[in-house]
């Protein structure tokens, strides 16, 4: 198998990277912004020039894990709810292209429709496909079908399609017949923290989601309604662009003392304080492969209840339980698990040795490492089929 080191004496340099989807480097937003954040000094340290696109004012510069190596190229777009990632993508792809590096890692099937650009200027392609995005329910239907046809585009012209569970993988051989590379989320596992201010160790319900209607935020909502009258809730998340579901938080809170809403949370020990003290955390995500929440979740210990999906399924690997979208099966879940210490502490020692078995940091950015080594490498490149 080719290496860093052999790829680099072929080329008589350090291969160069450019990482095009996210909001950049370093920045907090979501999963693949936390994956950025840990592959690209990783891969930098094994032997890369890596260059990361991004947005304006989504980084931040003053990050004390900053690694002044990593380049970032701020490139502009449409900040909007819909054609963030297709605007964004565009720029940075145009510029990558002009640019010309050996490999080229995309983040989204919206990226997919500036594939064939790339691929006239002969840079290997590399595309993480996230989730089933075209089944979202936050998108219209013009959104869904822009991010089908760009799922249809990934499938022609990617050089090598990233999935991040088997499921997904599953789902992308029978609908678009391509065949790729399984590449899971990771997960840190931290050291102990303090409780947050105001909470019990074990004594609270969590949920932490972004707000749409797939990540069953509104079954939780109403569970939270009888979950509060035996113990406090806690809400970390938001939509990002307001709206009825954050309204319904707002008005759950204010309404309710035990009900707390966070909003979004970028402080990564706070947040990872209130995972690692839950009696018990919700996961309602439904739609898409390996959450990063869930993984992190359970690399903090988390006793967990998750919604009952295939994806879900498969991360949790038999720890945890798994519920039924509905708001009492939900609360009684809850209530039951925040009741019975003794389970809520081996759930969340099967949880920690989970990510141990299958999801740490360092063996996900190897794999991927060893994708884009592949990729790039003259006479080993992966092709897609036909």
């Amino acid at each position: 198998m080719t290496t860093v080191a052999a790829l680099a004496s072929l080329l008589g340099r350090r291969p160069r990277i450019a990482i095009i989807g996210s909001r950049g480097y370093p920045s907090y937003y979501g999963g693949f912004e936390t994956l950025v954040r840990r592959m690209a000094p990783y891969l930098h340290d094994e032997g890369w020039d890596v260059t990361v696109y991004s947005r304006p004012g989504a980084t931040r510069s003053d990050d004390p894990g900053l690694r002044p190596e990593v380049r970032s190229v701020v490139t502009r777009g449409l900040e909007s709810k819909s054609l963030s990632t297709l605007s964004y993508s565009c720029t940075s792809s145009v510029h990558a292209a002009w640019e010309k590096p050996d490999v080229a890692f995309l983040m989204n099937v919206a990226c997919g429709y500036w594939l064939p650009l790339l691929k006239v200027r002969g840079i290997p392609t590399v595309l993480n496909v996230d989730g089933i995005e075209w089944d979202r329910a936050k998108w219209s239907r013009l959104g869904k079908a822009v991010f089908l046809n760009g799922a249809r585009i990934s499938a022609k012209f990617a050089d090598t399609l990233v999935y991040d569970a088997d499921e997904l993988e599953r789902i992308w051989r029978e609908k678009f017949h391509r065949d790729g590379v399984v590449i899971a989320y990771g997960g840190d596992i931290p050291a102990p923290l303090p409780v947050v201010d105001g909470l019990e160790r074990r004594g609270y319900a969590l949920m932490v989601a972004r707000f749409v209607p797939e990540n069953t935020v509104n079954e939780f909502f109403d569970a939270a309604k009888i979950i509060s009258k035996a113990a406090d809730v806690v809400v970390v998340g938001s939509s990002g662009y307001g709206g009825e579901l954050d309204e319904r938080a707002k008005a759950l809170a204010d309404s309710n003392e035990r009900v707390h809403w966070l909003g979004h949370v970028s402080d990564d020990d706070k947040l990872f304080s209130l995972w690692q003290h839950a009696g018990a955390y919700f996961h309602g995500h439904s739609v898409g492969g390996t959450n990063p929440a869930l993984v992190q979740a359970l690399a903090c210990g988390a006793p967990v209840v998750a919604r009952d999906t295939p994806y879900n399924r498969e991360v949790l690997g038999g720890t945890g339980t798994l519920v039924k979208p509905e708001a009492p099966a939900i609360a009684n879940a809850v209530l039951s698990l925040l009741a019975d210490r003794e389970r809520q502490e081996r759930h969340s020692a099967e949880a920690v040795q989970r990510i141990r078995d299958a999801y740490l940091w360092d063996s996900i950015c190897g794999a991927y490492c060893a994708a884009f080594v592949d990729a790039a490498s003259p006479g080993t490149r992966s092709r897609r089929p036909g």
